[in-house]
């Protein structure tokens, strides 16, 4: 009887702490309400524009001038200020010497990695594995927090289509589903699991939305996009980080669909603030309010700053629109108090929701978590699961540790800088560990020859050729590290043709001559067309720019400590002419198919007209890309068989669960990353031909065999066509496979 009291007693306490729990979390919002509505209200029309407007130090006339603006109130951000002692000066002058003691929020762009550099985003994806990228996020917002930066500008979950656009580098890739998951796992990685915690950093999505559609890959260029493209695709990986709780949303450069995105109602008011019911704040991206003037939308700044605060920006970054005509704006009553009301009213939730109010300042002891060996360990990891295996003929990889020796040669093999890759403010060369340091570290520095070759990816001297020739025949093996210099990825660095820049195909094809072992290791910010070096080199492992610690992480693929795992996040196409090239794209009346078309070198010369099969190709590309999407190799085998559907049929609000057995059927342990595709095959509007509904990254002993299941709901079937979001009755198809090229297949009726 006393252990059923104590049993009944101990319930109710817990009840009651939930209770408990629950009532302090509606109290502290609604405190944190009551106290934005308390102190707007005590706001002059001068600190609300001040809250609203955002500058760089650089920008701001000086450094006394910038002091007194801060304590008259007239930021509420600044970004790209350094240093702990400056940021706790300037927080100081706001919190203690301006009128309502309004904290600063300092932001800065964050993208992969503060001073521990990660992959680039791209290659993150490549590891389908969220909970690695959400510690690599989780890590960056300690060291930045530990320099006083709050916010920053990630993570970007633009979608696209064309890797000639510099900025696939800092996304995801093409597909809605991985970006969707990778987006929750960057938001929970910058915010941690308490937003007042000192190391907790507010998010930004951006770019809302639709600029990784800029025409022709051109950065900052008009994008066109259909709403059914716009919101079966392009929007779910923002709708993954808003309801991750992404503090803050970014506005885009680009116009979309003729209406410039930091002006765009639709996107702004429609979908985000009302259908998401979205409660934090909007920024602009850098000047791109004042941009619309360019674009041809406003006339002048009064208008822009009119159309901007009127979609729903909140704070303008860096251009001073709103700063210098809100004021006339609402005296010439073409704006209302409550528009800029509700703007602020954002923007103080984000300070109270971080707790700058409590604690606006940063310790000098943070500082000490830079570099951390930790950090450096599991940036390491990352790399190592995001590079991908291409190719590996006759088992070239991995190359054995006790080798005689090995050629090293090429413009990444010892370039500290270019392996951080593009959107990197913070971290330092010095801090990197190249391919070369890393390699003469493993095997000792006697067993490496090293010639560059080339001394940049650019360059075009062929100088060192003979040289390198000769040193390849007198190796064992070469290993070839090429690709991109950090500065022809990212931000407007879009080109037009995506092979290998400079004479880097020349030199392979030199190295190729000495008849040894070729390795080409590509290191890059975007997928290059290198169908042609894939044709020289025995392997390839693709290895992105891998950030601090590429070199080491590169090394224990090559020589295996490791396999590659890495799976392709987006397309290969084999040139700039098959792009745009997307795995789910939909289906044509007359779909190519082998043995329906014809390849140009094989059509006569003498011809009567003829279409050559009336089909859907390219005379020089055929039909498929070099790579598909979600493909990569590994140094171990694995055989699918045996899927399976719990049930042939389900109805429009019930599940079915796929499974399969996956075998590692080769020579050592690994890791096989599972997916699992649908394809609807008739809808209201044409349908893609497949689409990822789910991934599993999975470790396989040698000879082991695991089953993996996929449960599929109807809901995960749904799909804006045109008109609303529909769940449509019909036939379906399913396969689980190693990527969305090859696959076990099945089929089910929803009724």
């Amino acid at each position: 009887m006393d252990f059923y009291k104590s049993t009944v007693i101990y319930g109710l306490l817990v009840l009651s702490a939930l209770f408990l729990s629950c009532s302090n979390k509606e109290n502290k919002t609604d405190t944190i309400e009551t106290r934005v509505n308390q102190l707007l209200d005590r706001m002059t029309l001068d600190e609300k524009i001040g809250q609203m407007t955002q500058i760089d130090p650089g920008f701001a006339g000086g450094e006394e001038q910038m002091k007194k603006s801060v304590r008259d109130g007239r930021y509420g951000s600044m970004l790209n200020l350094f240093g702990v002692e400056k940021v706790n000066e300037l927080q100081k002058i706001s919190v203690e010497e301006s009128r309502l003691g309004i904290p600063l929020l300092i932001g800065r762009d964050v993208i992969h990695g503060y001073q521990t550099i990660f992959p680039i985003p791209l290659g993150m994806a490549a590891s389908w594995n969220p909970e690695i990228v959400k510690k690599a996020f989780r890590i960056s917002a300690i060291e930045c927090s530990s320099q006083g930066i709050k916010w920053t500008f990630a993570p970007m979950v633009d979608i696209t289509w064309d890797p000639r656009w510099g900025r696939i580098a800092e996304g995801c890739g093409e597909d809605p589903f991985l970006a969707s998951s990778l987006s929750r796992a960057m938001v929970e990685g910058i915010q941690g699991e308490s937003l007042t915690d000192p190391s907790a950093v507010a998010a930004c999505a951006k770019h809302f939305v639709g600029y990784g559609f800029s025409e022709g890959g051109r950065d900052y260029s008009t994008t066109y996009i259909s709403e059914p493209v716009l919101r079966n695709v392009v929007l779910k990986p923002f709708l993954a980080a808003r309801d991750a709780g992404a503090l803050t949303f970014m506005s885009g450069f680009n116009d979309l669909n003729g209406v410039p995105a930091s002006g765009n109602e639709f996107t702004l008011k429609q979908i985000l603030r009302k259908e998401w019911d979205f409660k934090g704040m909007v920024v602009s991206d850098w000047a791109s309010v004042s941009e619309m003037i360019s674009h041809g939308y406003c006339s002048n700044e009064k208008e822009a700053a009119l159309k901007a605060l009127k979609a729903g920006v909140d704070m303008e970054m860096s251009s001073l629109t709103y700063a210098g005509n809100i004021k006339a704006l609402l005296q010439e009553g073409r704006i209302e108090q409550w528009v800029i009301d509700d703007a602020v009213r954002n923007i103080l939730r984000v300070k109270y929701k971080l707790g700058l109010f409590e604690n606006p300042y940063v310790s000098p002891e943070a500082q000490k978590q830079l570099l951390n060996p930790e950090f450096l360990d599991h940036a390491q990891k990352v790399a190592r699961q995001s590079a991908v295996l291409l190719k590996n003929d006759q088992k070239t990889l991995p190359l054995s540790q006790k080798i005689r020796s090995v050629a090293v040669f090429g413009p990444l093999a010892d370039s500290p800088r270019d392996q951080l890759g593009t959107w990197v403010f913070d971290g330092k060369a010095e801090n990197s560990v190249t391919p070369l340091a890393a390699i003469r570290e493993l095997l000792g520095p006697d067993k490496v020859n090293f010639i560059k070759g080339l001394q940049y990816s650019r360059d075009k001297n062929r100088g060192e050729f003979v040289k390198a020739l000769a040193l390849a025949k007198q190796s064992d093996a070469i290993l070839y590290f090429g690709g991109e210099e950090w500065i022809l990825s990212g931000e407007g660095q879009s080109r037009g043709e995506i092979n290998l820049p400079g004479a880097q195909e020349e030199l392979i094809a030199e190295l190729a001559r000495s008849g040894k072992p070729l390795v080409v290791i590509i290191m890059a910010g975007r997928p290059l067309a290198v169908g042609k070096v894939a044709g020289m080199a025995d392997a390839l492992l693709y290895g992105w720019h891998g950030g601090t610690m590429a070199g080491p992480a590169l090394a224990d693929l090559i020589f295996g400590k490791e396999s590659p795992s890495g799976k392709l996040p987006v397309t290969f196409v084999k040139g700039s002419g098959q792009i745009p090239f997307y795995y789910y794209h939909n289906q044509t009346g007359r779909p190519a198919s082998e043995g329906s078309w014809t390849p140009m070198d094989s059509i006569p010369v003498v011809n009567p007209q003829s279409s050559l099969g009336y089909k859907s190709f390219h005379l020089d590309y055929g039909f498929t890309p070099l790579y598909p999407f979600g493909y990569g190799l590994s140094y171990t085998t694995f055989k699918y068989s045996g899927l399976k559907l719990s049930s042939m049929s389900m109805s429009t609000t019930g599940s079915i669960v796929v499974s399969a057995n996956i075998t590692n059927t080769g020579e050592m342990d690994g890791d096989e990353i599972v997916q699992f595709y649908i394809r609807d095959r008739v809808g209201s509007i044409t349908r893609p031909v497949k689409e990822l509904k789910g991934f599993q990254r999975v470790s396989i002993p040698q000879g082991m065999q695991k089953e993996i299941q996929f449960t599929l709901n109807a809901k995960d079937l749904s799909f804006f066509n045109g008109k609303t979001q529909v769940v449509e009755p019909g036939e379906f198809d399913v396969w689980i496979g190693p990527n969305s090229a090859e696959g076990l297949h099945g089929e089910f009726n929803m009724h």
